[in-house]
């Protein structure tokens, strides 16, 4: 069951939940075998052993659980470290299980004892997980849950980066509804105030791809992110824009090299991957980081946005070195769990 995407938090009649930030995963135990199952239907077992071996020490009986796997590291949510368990030889997935345990956060219960609870409402799926699942911070454990509309909120407003990136609003008296958006998923979006520092094309095409983003640290600017998704007519006008403040390399703050030890989601198609001098041709164009740009965002690993961000608008009151690195330090406050 999926969640429909909505900016404002309903406040009559609904159970909230935090949404977590992790691998949606179904976790099921019958006749001895256990399973880890992805969204996509992609087996997730063998990367996370430990979960697996948790699903015996729940109960004697069969059992279906929808959840959430996270890790925590260090005290704080660590979603690239998370990615990193998906790793293709099984002594390694093994030997991480140890090093950086995960574990599932638990939210619905689908079957117990062979028989399927997903036509019962959701009120009583809970009210059986909690039977089933401990409310502790176990390898497996049930997510915290409210009826107060204010304790939502505060969930709601915690920083991206925190572990919880939303939240779950759904329907007490509803059934299990497999494939549909039958939930609520709140999430709001964040904006920062960012220096363009330079940009890419989108492949061999005259036509903008991503804006290169920067915040400072003291004299240091940071690579944070890319904006990207622009119409063809924004993408235009941002194009002509940047192109009059293109420069040459040398004297750039990111000359010799931004993200060198890597970035977390690097990987990913307009993530904010690492670029070192020598290592392939310039794939971006640099340009002087004299314009601040305005950008929504939703979500960051490490102070980098996981995804694109998206272009609002310029801000000319704004100076450079007045965007600081500090706009995107996560709220002080215990990371680990949803219901602080």
């Amino acid at each position: 069951m999926l969640g429909r995407l909505v900016r404002e938090l309903p406040r009559e009649g609904y159970l909230y939940e935090p949404k977590w930030d992790g691998f949606r995963c179904i976790a099921a135990r019958s006749e001895g075998e256990r399973e880890l199952v992805s969204r996509h239907g992609r087996s997730l077992t063998r990367y996370f052993p430990e979960i697996a071996s948790a699903l015996r020490e729940l109960t004697d009986g069969d059992l279906i659980l929808d959840g959430e796997i996270v890790l925590v590291r260090d005290g704080v949510f660590d979603f690239p470290a998370l990615m990193s368990r998906l790793h293709p030889a099984r002594s390694r997935s093994e030997a991480l299980s140890r090093e950086i345990p995960a574990r599932l956060v638990a939210f619905d219960l689908l079957a117990l004892d062979g028989r399927g609870t997903m036509d019962r409402p959701f009120r009583e799926r809970r009210e059986a997980l909690e039977r089933v699942v401990p409310e502790d911070r176990g390898t497996i454990c049930a997510t915290p849950i409210t009826s107060d509309p204010d304790q939502a909120e505060r969930w709601l407003q915690r920083y991206p980066g925190a572990g919880v990136d939303g939240v779950m609003a759904k329907d007490p008296e509803a059934p299990y509804r497999p494939g549909a958006r039958a939930m609520l998923k709140v999430k709001l979006e964040l904006t920062a105030e960012c220096v363009a520092a330079g940009y890419r094309l989108r492949g061999d095409r005259p036509e903008l791809g991503s804006i290169l983003l920067g915040l400072y640290d003291h004299d240091l600017l940071h690579h944070i992110g890319v904006a990207g998704g622009f119409s063809r007519r924004t993408g235009e006008e941002l194009l002509a824009a940047l192109r009059a403040l293109e420069r040459p390399l040398e004297g750039h703050p990111w000359e010799h090299g931004f993200l060198l030890a890597g970035g977390p989601q690097g990987r990913l198609p307009g993530a904010a991957g690492r670029w070192a001098p020598g290592e392939m041709p310039l794939d971006w164009f640099p340009i002087e980081p004299q314009r601040v740009c305005e950008v929504l965002y939703e979500q960051l690993d490490h102070l980098r946005f996981r995804h694109p961000a998206r272009f609002v608008r310029w801000r000319p009151d704004r100076e450079p070195r007045s965007c600081r690195l500090d706009q995107l330090v996560a709220s002080a406050g215990d990371q680990t769990s949803g219901s602080s």
